[in-house]
Order: C-alpha cells, then sequence, then structure tokens
C-alpha cells in the first residue's frame, strides 16, 4: 500500500465550482460561494492596523549598513497623512498624477500610500525603462499618456536621462537623495515635513470608484497601455483571496518579497496582502540572478517567511540552496505555510527538490501553488487550492468572479466580469472597447482547458495564448504555449528561453536563447566572446541532446521539433523583444529576427542543430 506524503496544514478555502452551457456553445463558470464584504478602499485597513497594532512592522528594508529600517503602523499612518498633504499642495489629480520610476524601497511605499490617502492616482513603472533602455521610448510613451504632475525616483543622478527626456521644468522631480545642476530637485523629506491641514477630509472623500494607479501593461503587442486600478477592484480581489487562503488570518503575514511594484503581483497582490492582513513585508533587495541571489539568501536565513512567492527561475535557484544550507533551510521552513509560483510553468525537478528539502528540514512538505490572473484583474482571477498541485494547473474561479469560456479554433478563450475587473485602459476608448465583449467581460486572450472534463470541480490546465498560435501550411494548428514549455523544461538550465517558428511553414524549428552564464561555465569559458562559448563541445551536446528528445517526443507535424538555431544577440527590451518582467515577447522577436528564421530554414547554416538521423 503506497503511503502519501504528509503536507503542513494550512487552511484553504472550498470553492466549488458552478457551470452553465449556453446555446450558443459558450460556458459560464463560477463558484456559488459568495464573495464577503470589503473595505471601500484599502487605507481603511492603513487605519485599522495602526489602531490594533500600532507598533507592529508595516514595512522594512535594510539601510547602508546593512540593519532593518522599519516603519511600524502606527507611523506608516503618521508619514502618510504628510505626503498626502504635500501632494494636495500641488493640485495633483488623474490628470496629472504621481509617476514613480524607481525600485521598491520605504519612501516609495510611502508615497503610493499618500497618493490613495489623498486620492491622487499614481503609476509606478518600470526602472529598466529608464535605467535599461537607450532610447526612453516606453518611458517617454509613459509620459505622453499620463502628462504627470509630479515624478519620484529615489536616486536624482541614475534617473537624471530619464527623467530630462521626458518632462519640461514645470514637471516637479522628487528624489530620496541627490540633486542635480541642471535641474530642481525636491528632497522627499519635504513631503514628509509638510504640516497635515486637509488631508483627512480628502481621505473621507475617496471610495470605491477611486483611482488608486495606472499600471502599464508589458507592451506584448504593442505600446504598453495603462490599466486604471481603482479602489473596488483592489479591495474586493484581496477579499476574494482572503476567502480562498483563510489561513492568513490566523497568524500574522510575513513576506519577504523583492517582486516589483510597478507590477500587479507584486505591487497589488503581494503589498496589498500585507496591508489587508496586517501584516509585515521585509523588502528583498535581491534578484533571481547570479549576482541578486545572495541577498536574497542573506535575507531568507534571517527572516522567516510565513508565505513565500516568487517566479520559477528564483524557485529553482533557491532550491539549489536549501539542497546544501543548514542555516537557510531552517529558517526558511520555520514558519512558512504555503509556496507559490507565477510568471511560467515550474519544472518538476525544482517541484521535486523543494518537496525533498522540506521533508528533509521539518519532515512534511509544504503546500505549492499557484493560479491565473493579469494586471486587468488586479491580479488574481482564480487559484489552486489543492495541497497536491502538479505543474499546468491554475484551479478554480475566486468568489466574485464569473468567467466565459469561448471557442477560439481548437482553443477556448478565458473571459472575466467581475468587481476586480478594470473599467478600462487610461486616455484609451478604442483600446478600452476592444478588450470587451458584448456582454461586458474582459476578453483575456488566454487559452484554458479542464484538468478533467468530467470533473469541473478539479479547475482548469493553462493552454497557452489564443493570439500566440498558429498554422502550418498543411492548415495544422500548433499550439505554442505547450510546445515552448516543455522546451524550456528540457532545456533548463542551460536555456533561457526560446521561440516557436513555423508560421505558414512545413515544420516546426526553435530560435533559442541561452542562458548566457551557465553556457559560459559549462564551457568553461568565462571570458570568451558569446559565439565560440555556444560553439564549445559541452554546449552543443547540451543543445543536441535537447532538440533530440523534442524531436522523439513529437507525435505529429504540430509538435516535432525539426531545427534550432542559438541565438547570440540577447533580446533587446527596447525593441520590444523582451518585457521588463524578462518574459519572451514572441511575436516582437519573430518580427526582429526574420533573418533568423530564414537561416533556420535554409538548411544550409551550420550553426543549425538537427535531431539526430534527419
Amino acid at each position: 500500500m503506497t503511503t502519501l506524503p504528509r503536507y503542513r496544514s494550512v487552511a484553504m478555502g472550498d470553492l466549488p465550482v458552478e457551470t452553465r452551457i449556453r446555446p450558443d456553445g459558450q460556458t459560464i463558470v463560477r463558484t456559488p460561494v459568495a464573495l464577503q464584504d470589503y473595505p471601500k478602499r484599502l487605507t481603511d485597513r492603513l487605519v485599522h492596523w495602526a489602531a490594533e497594532t500600532p507598533d507592529r512592522t508595516y514595512i522594512a528594508k535594510r539601510d547602508e549598513s546593512g540593519e532593518w529600517r522599519r516603519i511600524c503602523y502606527r507611523e506608516a499612518l503618521e508619514l502618510t497623512r504628510h505626503v498626502a498633504q504635500a501632494l494636495l499642495n500641488r493640485g495633483l489629480s488623474a490628470e496629472r498624477p504621481v509617476l514613480i520610476l524607481s525600485e521598491n524601497d520605504l519612501e516609495n511605499a510611502l508615497l503610493a500610500l499618500g497618493c490613495q490617502y489623498a486620492g491622487i492616482p499614481y503609476s509606478p513603472v518600470s526602472p529598466a525603462y529608464s535605467l535599461v533602455s537607450k532610447d526612453f521610448d516606453k518611458l517617454r510613451h509613459v509620459a505622453e499618456v499620463l502628462t504627470p504632475g509630479l515624478i519620484f525616483a529615489s536616486e536624482a543622478e541614475p534617473y537624471a536621462n530619464a527623467v530630462n527626456s521626458i518632462a519640461g521644468p514645470d514637471v516637479e522631480f522628487v528624489c530620496t537623495r541627490g540633486s542635480l545642476p541642471e535641474r530642481a530637485v525636491t528632497a522627499f523629506q519635504s513631503l514628509l515635513d509638510t504640516p497635515v491641514a486637509d488631508a483627512d477630509d480628502a481621505y473621507e472623500s475617496t471610495g470605491p470608484d477611486t483611482i488608486v494607479k495606472f499600471l502599464f501593461t508589458s507592451g506584448s503587442t504593442s505600446q504598453p497601455k495603462a490599466v486604471i486600478n481603482t479602489q473596488r477592484m483592489m479591495c474586493s480581489n484581496l477579499q476574494m483571496i482572503a476567502q480562498a487562503w483563510p489561513f492568513l488570518s490566523s497568524e500574522p503575514l510575513v513576506l519577504v518579497d523583492w517582486l516589483p511594484w510597478n507590477h500587479t503581483f507584486g505591487g497589488n497582490h503581494n503589498l496589498g496582502q500585507v496591508l489587508f492582513n496586517g501584516g509585515t513585508l521585509y523588502i528583498d533587495d535581491g534578484r533571481p540572478t547570479d549576482q541578486g541571489m545572495a541577498e536574497t539568501l542573506r535575507n531568507l536565513r534571517e527572516i522567516s517567511p510565513t508565505v513565500y512567492f516568487n517566479v520559477p527561475v528564483g524557485w529553482e535557484r533557491l532550491a539549489n540552496a536549501l539542497e546544501t544550507d543548514d542555516q537557510l533551510r531552517a529558517s526558511f521552513y520555520r514558519k512558512l505555510k504555503m509556496q507559490f509560483y507565477a510568471g511560467a510553468a515550474l519544472s518538476q525537478p525544482v517541484w521535486d527538490k523543494l518537496h525533498a528539502t522540506a521533508e528533509r528540514e521539518c519532515g512534511e512538505r509544504i503546500v505549492m501553488t499557484t493560479g491565473l490572473g493579469m494586471t486587468e484583474t488586479s491580479p488574481s482571477a482564480m487559484f489552486v487550492l489543492k495541497e497536491r498541485a502538479q505543474a499546468g494547473q491554475i484551479g478554480v474561479p475566486l468568489p466574485g468572479m464569473e468567467m466565459k469560456l469561448v471557442p477560439n479554433g481548437d482553443k477556448t478563450e478565458i473571459r472575466y466580469r467581475g468587481p476586480n475587473v478594470t473599467p478600462g485602459y487610461w486616455r484609451s476608448p478604442e483600446k478600452t472597447a476592444e478588450a470587451f465583449d458584448e456582454e461586458g467581460y474582459f476578453c483575456s486572450g488566454d487559452a484554458v482547458k479542464w484538468l478533467d472534463p468530467d470533473d469541473p470541480h478539479q479547475g482548469f490546465v493553462f493552454d497557452g495564448r489564443v493570439a500566440e498560435d498558429f498554422k502550418l501550411d498543411t492548415g495544422t494548428w500548433v499550439s505554442v504555449g505547450a510546445l515552448r514549455t516543455q522546451a524550456i523544461r528540457d532545456g533548463a538550465p542551460y536555456l533561457q528561453d526560446c521561440v516557436i517558428t513555423g508560421h505558414n511553414r512545413r515544420e516546426l524549428g526553435l530560435l533559442l536563447v541561452p542562458n548566457v552564464t551557465l553556457c559560459r561555465r559549462l564551457a568553461d569559458l568565462p571570458d570568451a566572446p558569446i559565439a565560440d562559448v555556444l560553439a564549445a563541445p559541452t554546449v552543443r551536446a547540451f543543445f543536441q541532446n535537447m532538440v533530440d528528445t523534442l524531436h522523439q517526443r513529437g507525435t505529429g507535424s504540430a509538435n516535432r521539433v525539426t531545427r534550432a538555431l542559438l541565438l547570440t544577440l540577447p533580446p533587446s527590451l527596447d525593441k520590444g523583444e523582451i518585457t521588463d518582467k524578462g518574459s519572451i515577447n514572441q511575436r516582437a522577436m519573430l518580427t526582429h529576427r526574420n533573418a533568423d528564421v530564414e537561416r533556420l530554414y535554409a538548411g544550409t547554416d551550420p550553426d543549425i542543430i538537427w535531431p539526430a538521423g534527419s
């Protein structure tokens, strides 16, 4: 008799699923569990926790000495009121909002709270738009859409070129540190020093329809769009999450988190949960990179999270570290109730490694789960609520969400309606109209299918993006998402990402984006040109084996890889080939790398990797 593994107990919501198939072939899906009441505005929770747990740390970040600088709930509310007054004094509004350029930090958080308290929208944008981009094209587009009245960055000098390229001297530039010879810079401290006058009246006048922020989409298929985020959207979604994860109310939530606040998951889901539930957020200055992971591990050795969120590459690096670091393992699992991944599929070897380290440390597994959502749903739409989740599952609808399944070729698109869905895109009525169908459902472009068609209670699995799929010249549809996910799994850890080729052609191919750092290690060529690294026998052999495996697994032309090409030039942010989240834009890559696609199908290039025996 097989003994099932034991999981650490965690209270998850029971959300059954109801379905209704309509005569037009479309299916309506929801849970009968009603959405409970939620606050009119998220700042109500700040006021609540400042009264109930005034001395509990709300947010913390290491200072230059390496010590944690903490802000408790009482202090956070008081500082928020001063910032709100400073913003009101400047006459800012939705027509002249606040633009935040820099990374997660304490001043960023206080500025965002001050905006919410005053009812003045803000927009956090990716620091890469200012620090990585060479032409500031996306940042200029952001400024043209928003017409900001105030711009904030943590440091003056690194952001100077970006600010000067998008805003004249009439737009105030506020910084925590630094000054500029060519432009006036307002010290953030002056906002904190502003005497409070009518800020509390402004707070009382905000409500569910007040715009909190504008979050920009990644711009995968066009220039980024400004998604309107209201108090109703954010508060209803956080209540949905609270009903899905009732354990959040059993003890104070503790997060150690690096996910950027200019993304809906870091800024709405994670930061929002902390405030909603009266928890503590430790800002992690690390990243899932060779250089950044050391800081993340340092923080996790010191702070024990109750829930931990990361993207798959971060989980992979953490899993490797947990195998050999006793102090890290003890700290990480001490209070951990749940693990969550998002952004891409988590490979089974990483999943298995995390289960093994948990069992080694505490004799039981920790639930690993995920879900599905998007910027326009602020962000969560569904969660996996079973302790034994499997790769590809995305779960069941959250309370208050109504979903429509619409057949689209050989796929099924999922569409959303609910209080957490955006009213549209700021100053873009055409894009807003395109995004909703005639019944008011938001058209996600995501494809799903049932885990078990005979049992809707098992929920959905992700089935790629409707718009990414294409046909071979035989008329056969290719499911890009499924094939790409499989290729990335087989290519781990030396493959960073890939692009599927073959539109209107007879056979499928791959453009491979290597993980250059790991390939250098594999080749033992730390300083060689990238072309030499990718030509090294060990690297070539790895990718040859990967292509052979994919080819052999194929059952027909729609999933059989027939050739591949390793790219020597990385994806470009400025060209839109890669989003600021680090994900590949398949369409932009195919457009800008057309010469590589032609090389792939010319058939004579010595760099092409052919399946063995072909």
